[in-house]
C-alpha cells in the first residue's frame, strides 16, 4: 500500500509505504527486505501442520516477508500490513479474484460529480457480533484525518470535503463532508469532482473503525491481535511479534461461504527467499517467490511456476532542496543521459520478470482506449556520454564549483539495493568522474531520512493504492508528502489539478501525458525499472491471486484439492 515501494519493503505513503501499501513512500512489496537473522526470520508457529496446505484442518502456511508495522489502519503505509489488513477487514468496496471492484460492506452505491452516497448491508457485523454502520467509516476518516494522529495516508482523504482543511488543522473534524443519514446509509460530499472515488473506498485508510473499541484501546489500537476489531473474512487469532501470525475464519462476516478455508497460518517472517524456496522445497509453506539465483532450480522441479507484473516501479529520486547540488537541472540530465535502466535490469541485477524503467506511469495503466504508454509513449534518454560531459559542465558552471561534491545516494540494506547502489557508484564515477557515497539503511532510518532530506539520491519506487493513473501521475506534485526531494513545478501541479477534476478521459490521459514529459524534461528522477514477480504455489492450493492495486498475495479466494 501502499508509500513508497522499496525492494526492502513495499510501503506506498508518506512514511509505500508503506504500497501501495501500495507504498511507504513510502513505501513498497519486497522480494528481499530487512535482512533479518536465521533465528528471528524463521521462527515457526508450531502450529504442528505436517502439510502446507492441509486438507484435513483446512489450513494454509505460507509466510510474511517481515512483521507488519502497523495494523491501524488510519495509519498503516506498507504493503505487508495492508496485505493482512486485506484479510481482517473489508471497506465498502473490495476486489475479486478477477480484481474488479465489488459489493463489499456497501451492498450498493451511487457516485454521481459531486458525490457519492453508499448503502451497507444490514447483515455486516464485526467480529463481536456488532453491526457495522455508517458511523464506524465517518469515525475511521475522520481519525486519519485528524491533525494529531499525523496519518501519513491522510491525503487519500483529500477528495472528501474540508479533507485536506481538516488535515491541515484549518477546519474542524466534524466539518468533513462525510454523514451518516442513518446507520445504513452513508452520504459523501466532494472537495472538487471526481471520476474515481468509488476506486479510493477500497483502500485501508477507508476501512471502518468503531468508536468506543478505538478508544478503549487507550491509544494501541492495532498494536496487537487484542488491540483490533474484524470485519472481514478472518480474524488474527494469535500474533507473536516477529515470529509468526495466525488467522482463521472469521464466523461473524456477513459472507462466510465465500471462504473456504479455515486457518491461515503465517508460520514464518522471513526475507531470505532462499529460505523460503528451502520451506517450499520442505512442504512448510504454500507459496514462495523465485530470484534469478534459484530459478533454474525452481523449473528443473516440475512445480507451478507463474509470473505476474505487481504494479510497481523503482527509480532514483532527486533531492531538489536549495542546499542540495542535485537541485542543479543540469546536473540531474547529465546523470539522466548517463546512465541504462536496461542494462541495469538484464545484467546487473538479472531478476527474473523485471523490466526496464522508462516512465513514473507503469506498462498496465489503462489509457482512453488501451493502455497508457501505448497512447502516450515515454521518453526515454537513451545512453550518450558526450552529451552527457556537456550537461555537467553547465551545472559545474551554475554551481560555481570545479568539481561536484561527492553525493550521498541513500539506499535500503537489503542485497537488491546493495547491487543497485554499487552499480551505480561504478557507473557514474566511470562515466562522469562523480563520487557517490553509499549511505546504507535498515528501513526504518532510510525512511526518516527521506523524511528529513538527507540525502542527494535515493534508492525508492512507488506501487499503486488505487486503479487510476493518478495514484502515480500526482506523487511529484509540490504538495505530496511522498515528494521527499521536494520537487516543485507550478506547471506540474496545473495538470496534477487537471487531472484530479476533469471528468472527461481524454482531457485527464492528456494531463497524465504532460506530467509524463515534465518528469522526463526536468530530469526529476531516474527509473530503473518495473517489477515483476516470479513464484511457485503448491498444486493443491487453488485461486491465489495476485494483484498490483489491493492486498497481494490474497488467500481469501484460495480452495484446498484433497488427493
Amino acid at each position: 500500500m501502499t508509500t513508497a515501494v522499496t525492494e526492502d519493503s513495499f510501503t506506498k505513503s508518506a512514511g509505500k509505504q508503506m504500497i501501495g501499501f501500495a507504498a511507504i513512500c513510502v513505501g513498497g512489496i519486497a522480494l528481499l527486505m530487512l535482512g533479518l537473522s536465521w533465528a528471528s526470520s524463521l521462527t515457526s508457529s508450531g502450529s504442528g501442520n505436517a502439510d502446507a496446505v492441509d486438507a484435513d484442518s483446512r489450513t494454509i502456511t505460507s509466510f510474511l516477508r517481515t512483521e507488519p508495522p502497523q495494523l491501524n489502519s488510519s495509519l498503516a503505509t506498507d504493503q505487508v500490513s495492508g496485505m493482512v489488513l486485506g484479510h481482517v477487514m473489508e471497506g465498502l468496496l473490495r476486489y475479486d479474484e478477477n480484481n474488479q471492484l465489488v459489493p463489499g460492506v456497501a451492498e450498493r452505491w451511487e457516485v454521481t460529480r459531486d458525490g457519492a452516497t453508499f448503502w451497507l448491508r444490514p447483515e455486516a457485523t464485526w467480529s463481536d457480533g456488532i453491526a457495522v454502520t455508517a458511523h464506524d467509516f465517518v469515525f475511521a476518516w475522520r481519525v486519519a484525518l485528524d491533525p494529531k494522529v499525523a496519518s501519513e495516508y491522510a491525503f487519500i482523504l483529500y477528495s472528501v470535503k474540508n479533507g485536506e482543511a481538516i488535515n491541515s488543522g484549518e477546519a474542524p473534524l466534524d466539518a468533513l463532508g462525510v454523514t451518516a443519514l442513518d446507520d445504513h446509509t452513508l452520504v459523501v460530499e466532494f472537495e472538487r469532482p471526481l471520476a474515481y472515488f468509488d476506486k479510493l473506498v477500497a483502500f485501508p485508510t477507508y476501512y471502518p473503525i468503531r468508536e468506543d473499541f478505538y478508544n478503549a484501546t487507550d491509544g494501541s489500537f492495532g498494536s496487537d491481535a487484542s488491540t483490533l476489531l474484524y470485519n472481514g473474512p478472518f480474524v488474527i487469532s494469535r500474533w507473536v511479534h516477529g515470529a509468526n501470525l495466525l488467522m482463521e475464519k472469521n464466523p461473524n462476516y456477513w459472507n462466510p461461504d465465500r471462504i473456504s478455508i479455515d486457518r491461515l497460518d503465517f508460520a514464518y517472517i522471513t526475507s531470505d527467499a532462499n529460505a523460503t524456496l528451502n520451506l517450499f522445497k520442505d512442504d512448510k509453506i504454500a507459496y514462495a517467490t523465485l530470484l534469478a539465483e534459484n530459478l533454474n532450480n525452481a523449473m528443473g522441479q516440475d512445480w507451478n511456476i507463474e509470473r505476474f507484473m505487481d504494479g510497481s516501479v523503482f527509480y532514483i529520486e532527486f533531492n531538489h532542496r536549495d542546499d542540495r547540488p542535485t537541485r542543479n537541472v543540469n546536473l540531474r540530465k547529465a546523470m539522466q543521459l548517463a546512465t541504462d535502466s536496461a542494462e541495469l535490469v538484464y545484467k546487473v541485477t538479472k531478476l527474473p520478470g523485471y523490466l526496464p524503467g522508462e516512465s513514473l506511469f507503469p506498462i498496465w495503466l489503462k489509457g482512453v482506449n488501451g493502455f497508457f504508454r501505448e497512447e502516450y509513449p515515454a521518453p526515454v534518454a537513451r545512453l550518450d556520454l558526450t552529451e552527457a560531459r556537456i550537461y555537467l559542465e553547465k551545472a559545474k558552471r551554475e554551481l560555481g564549483v570545479s568539481d561536484i561534491p561527492p553525493l550521498v545516494l541513500l539506499t535500503g540494506d537489503n542485497p537488491v539495493s546493495n547491487i543497485q547502489s554499487e552499480y551505480y557508484q561504478q557507473v557514474f564515477r566511470k562515466n562522469l568522474g562523480l563520487d557517490l557515497k553509499i549511505d546504507k539503511q535498515i528501513f526504518k532510518q532510510r525512511l526518516a531520512k527521506m523524511l528529513s532530506g538527507e540525502f542527494d539520491m535515493v534508492l525508492a519506487g512507488w506501487g499503486p493504492d488505487y486503479d487510476d493513473p493518478l495514484t502515480f501521475g500526482d506523487l511529484f506534485a509540490s504538495w505530496n508528502l511522498n515528494n521527499r526531494g521536494q520537487y516543485n513545478n507550478p506547471q506540474l501541479d496545473e495538470w496534477v489539478a487537471v487531472a484530479q477534476t476533469s471528468q472527461d478521459p481524454k482531457t485527464r490521459m492528456d494531463a497524465f501525458g504532460e506530467i509524463q514529459q515534465i518528469l522526463f524534461d526536468d530530469a526529476v528522477l531516474l527509473y530503473n525499472y518495473e517489477r515483476g514477480i516470479v513464484y511457485v504455489t503448491k498444486p493443491k492450493m487453488q485461486g491465489l491471486v495476485r494483484r498490483a492495486v489491493g492486498p497481494d498475495p490474497d488467500y481469501t479466494n484460495v480452495t484446498i484439492i484433497d488427493g
